[in-house]
């Protein structure tokens, strides 16, 4: 807009994750060793740092020695060091401990963490190294001029649901960059307008998720120690679902647990937060929480599809980093280190364009060169079938895995591909199989003592949005959706949305239509993936809007 502010900086980094604080830390210290002085902002949509950032986490340490040299490794808040590590295999009522370690699931070295409280620090340190650091502005817009990026521009506030012009109205901000990076995260909403733009996925497998579904309790002394750290196979999923639990003791008598589920299942009724209620009731999971109290609550998507999904990570003026490039590690369930460490390789490929003031994609390019000698390689592709392996399930994944353990992960089909998780979703008709309410039943009625309801859960997320807005998500086209989400699918969104935005709601004469309560969205994104046809969109809402994570 004519009107809007225009800000400029030489580095743009849209996003106060781990990898968006580790670009800046890394920038800020290579800038300064060289004698140079440019400008570094970070704009984050959370009302503050780590408001928005949800992790498991038990985290490879290594990399804060290298992203922090100067700095005492015990200043980091990191929580509590492992020292139990199993796997456990559940059924309904029983438990069976593995006698092995699932080949890369070893947390020997290894801390608990909330990442929000991590990323906290981060951002302080960047701060002290002159990152200047915007919590609570959302970035809805990518700047282009002669077809390349030149930065973003923050949401237009002051706008109702209908998209009019409120009293309050103010213009969003433009930010010309002369390199942006972009850092928002799984399924990052500019990072996904990037990829479409320049087909950075050309050639790639599609991306695929699992939604984490996690709550931070209180418990009595002696339910378990800071350090005991568990990964569950087994209940509630069965042979076609991917996924497991986790249960991470932390100090001062807290636990974490939770459940991630890889999004490529069937059945268009099932439901992440409610399986989820289910697998605490197993005795193995309550006794850790007996007595306890719930804390804090939340849902965040991860993005699964390994090496071979990775687009490609430059183009003119704009890089990717973290989640929103893809860099999870599966079956380890590690990202935060290659998140940190994309960051610091990014932060050296800007030194080296604002050296050369050359921000063109062939000098930008080192970025990637440099990942495929790091630990990112390393660790990605040796399991670059690993997810793809489980499309078909766990008995013909475990048969697959073995495959891919055999040969270096090259399997004996060469590279597998991927689908979009909603493309797996079958309709009510077509599914054959237990839908999830029949599978589960008796299970499902919530005590609020050990188990919670979808509303109750959300209130412990502290999750608030300003009401007036446009809402941020929007069914693309509303028409198709009432013809095939609802009537052929049973509108899955209102089971797979942990946060009970989207509700079916059915009036006196049998006619049905969604209404959307966007004021709960916990930002998982799950939406923008899973739903069938022609989809959700998620975008960013108003900034300072979401959830409120503490310490998660």
């Amino acid at each position: 807009m004519s009107n809007a502010d225009t800000v400029s900086t030489d580095i743009l980094i849209i996003g106060g994750g781990p990898s968006g604080l580790a670009t800046s830390i890394h920038l800020a210290d290579i800038l300064k060793q060289k004698g140079l002085n440019h400008r570094i902002l970070l704009i984050e949509k959370g009302s503050s740092i780590g408001s928005h950032i949800l992790s498991g986490a038990v985290i490879k340490t290594d990399v804060f020695k290298s992203l922090l040299p100067d700095v005492d490794f015990s200043e980091i808040p990191f929580n509590a060091q492992v020292t139990t590590d199993a796997t456990v295999l559940l059924s309904e009522t029983g438990s069976l401990k593995l006698p092995f370690h699932v080949p890369y699931m070893s947390n020997s070295g290894n801390y608990t963490a909330s990442l929000g409280q991590v990323c906290r620090y981060l951002a302080k340190k960047a701060e002290e190294k002159g990152v200047e650091i915007y919590p609570g502005f959302s970035v809805s817009e990518i700047l282009y001029k002669d077809g390349k990026v030149i930065g973003a521009k923050t949401i237009d506030t002051g706008v109702d649901h209908q998209g009019q012009q409120l009293e309050n109205f103010q213009p969003g901000t433009r930010i010309e960059a002369k390199l942006t990076i972009f850092a928002e995260g799984t399924r990052g909403s500019l990072a996904k307008k990037l990829i479409q733009k320049y087909d950075l996925e050309k050639g790639k497998n599609c991306q695929i998720y699992s939604l984490g579904v996690k709550e931070l309790w209180s418990v009595p002394e002696g339910n378990i120690k800071p350090g005991e750290v568990y990964h569950t196979m087994g209940y509630p999923l069965n042979l076609k679902e991917f996924g497991g639990g986790f249960v991470y003791g932390l100090n001062d008598n807290k636990v974490a647990v939770g459940l991630v589920v890889g999004l490529e299942y069937e059945d268009p009724t099932f439901d992440t937060h409610d399986a989820f209620q289910a697998w605490k009731t197993n005795p193995f999971i309550a006794k850790f929480l007996k007595g306890g109290k719930l804390v804090e609550y939340g849902a965040k998507t991860l993005p699964e599809g390994g090496w071979y999904s990775i687009p490609k990570l430059c183009t003119d003026n704009a890089l990717i980093v973290g989640d929103s490039a893809g860099l999870v590690a599966m079956p380890a369930l590690k990202g935060v280190h290659l998140a940190i460490t994309s960051g610091m390789l990014a932060a050296k490929t800007a030194a080296l364009a604002l050296t050369k003031n050359d921000f063109s994609e062939k000098t930008l390019s080192a970025y990637e060169s440099s990942i495929k000698d790091s630990v990112i390689y390393k660790d990605l592709y040796p399991v670059r079938n690993f997810r793809q392996a489980f499309s078909k399930g766990l008995l013909i994944g475990g048969l697959n895995f073995g495959t891919l353990l055999i040969t270096g992960g090259a399997g004996f089909f060469g590279k597998l591909k991927s689908h979009p998780d909603k493309d797996a979703t079958k309709t009510l008709s077509e599914f054959k199989g237990k839908l999830f309410k029949e599978r589960f039943k008796g299970k499902l009625e919530f005590d609020k003592v050990l188990t919670f309801d979808k509303v109750t859960d959300v209130y412990f997320s502290g999750v608030n949005h300003d009401e007036q807005q446009v809402p941020h998500v929007k069914i693309n086209n509303p028409e198709s959706f009432n013809a095939i989400n609802i009537k052929q699918y049973g509108a899955p969104c209102q089971f797979f949305c942990s946060s009970e935005v989207y509700e079916l709601h059915t009036d006196k004469n049998g006619h049905q239509e969604l209404r959307i309560h966007a004021e709960n969205c916990m930002h998982c994104k799950t939406c923008d993936i899973k739903t069938p046809g022609d989809g959700i969109t998620w975008s960013v809402p108003n900034g300072g809007n979401g959830p409120d994570f503490q310490n998660m």
